[in-house]
């Protein structure tokens, strides 16, 4: 008899809705099947125009949050019924939501994750876990990263200096370090720009390979320009989003330059990588104990932001979790699956030290 959970992660890039089962016995977790269902263009393009605008109507919000129950429930009856599970084995499923705005560092603290879970439990017929971060954030943490715990429970190793980053629309890192405290946050962007400026320019949605930015050239100007900015001297707990990090953003960024759209994607590339670089060079690590860092994350398929990492941080061996058997595609909604395992039996499920919370809490609400 299985003990499965479902985790469903659809994040900042909103290419897709990212659904695994899990199976969680004896303490040990065992990804079953993962698969990825299309975001529709119609609400990908209503939840870009609301976080590029931050600007809605309570009628659009509603909606949203209707729409997007709707396409979780939907994607994950499809997943269910796709790889044969008996839903009677399924324990609960672990939905992140939609982040449409995250903000935990102003007077009033909050962050918002969208796609109704009433509407997911009464159409899958499955206690559903949704709202994760609020909990955390009323003890005075960010709310995010939250996957750090997961990655502690399966990557910790005595004899190892390990640091999983996860790059996808925002980058975050979890650090792993014998003998110390797990810390993680978000480093800066990831695929956010990249995506935005190839869709900006091209129509695509990415840059398949990096292809496109290998065709440019990276200007240290820029790059410079793109680095100067405040986030990146903020020291830990801290995490951020589309909020900061987005299109606007970076037109302002471009103002006094005039570069042709193949070298800005190259120097988005290099400013991706250098973020990412420069925090994992500011790390205790121990001296005497071999340094791996692990890619999961969109990013992972990206072989030139792969290729930069592993110049940066000549110390360090870069590889996806794929060769640590976690598939480099699946590893946030697994995570969530594993977030609705501890929820259910009454886990704490936050790490304090990563998120600035004041005390370990059980992250989720229930829905029935």
């Amino acid at each position: 008899m299985q003990n499965l959970y479902i985790g469903v992660m659809s994040g900042t890039s909103m290419d897709g809705v990212d659904i695994a089962s899990v199976d969680i016995s004896n303490g040990k977790i065992t990804a079953i099947a993962s698969d990825c269902y299309p975001m529709p263009n119609e609400i990908k393009t209503r939840l870009l125009t609301l976080c590029n605008s931050k600007q809605t109507s309570l009628q659009d919000l509603g909606e949203l949050d209707h729409q997007l129950g709707i396409l979780y429930a939907k994607s994950i009856n499809q997943f269910i019924k796709q790889n044969n599970i008996d839903k009677k084995q399924v324990k609960a499923i672990g939905c992140h939501g939609q982040t449409i705005y995250h903000s935990p560092n102003g007077a009033n603290p909050f962050t918002m994750q969208i796609g109704d879970a009433n509407i997911i439990a009464a159409q899958t017929g499955i206690t559903t876990i949704a709202d994760f971060r609020r909990k955390d954030m009323a003890y005075g943490g960010q709310g995010a990263p939250l996957v750090p715990a997961f990655h502690k429970a399966i990557f910790l190793n005595s004899a190892i200096n390990c640091v999983v980053l996860n790059i996808g629309g925002i980058s975050n890192i979890s650090v792993l370090i014998p003998d110390q405290p797990v810390i993680g946050y978000d480093t800066g962007p990831g695929n956010v720009l990249l995506d935005g400026w190839i869709n900006k320019s091209l129509g695509t949605s990415y840059d398949k390979d990096g292809l496109w930015a290998k065709s440019g050239k990276v200007n240290q100007n820029l790059l410079s320009e793109l680095c100067n900015e405040d986030y990146f001297q903020l020291p830990a707990p801290k995490s951020t989003g589309r909020e900061l990090f987005n299109l606007a953003w970076l037109m302002q960024k471009l103002t006094d330059f005039s570069l042709n759209s193949q070298d800005i994607q190259a120097t988005l590339v290099e400013f991706t990588a250098i973020t990412i670089a420069n925090e994992i060079d500011k790390l205790p690590i121990k001296n005497n104990l071999p340094c791996q860092l692990l890619v999961c994350g969109g990013g992972a398929k990206n072989p030139l932001i792969m290729q930069q990492l592993s110049a940066l941080l000549p110390k360090w061996q870069v590889s996806a979790t794929d060769e640590k058997g976690v598939n480099s595609d699946d590893m946030e909604a697994i995570a969530f699956a594993w977030l609705a395992y501890c929820r259910i039996n009454n886990l704490p499920s936050n790490i304090p030290e990563v998120t600035g919370a004041s005390q370990s809490v059980c992250l989720g609400v229930i829905y029935q």
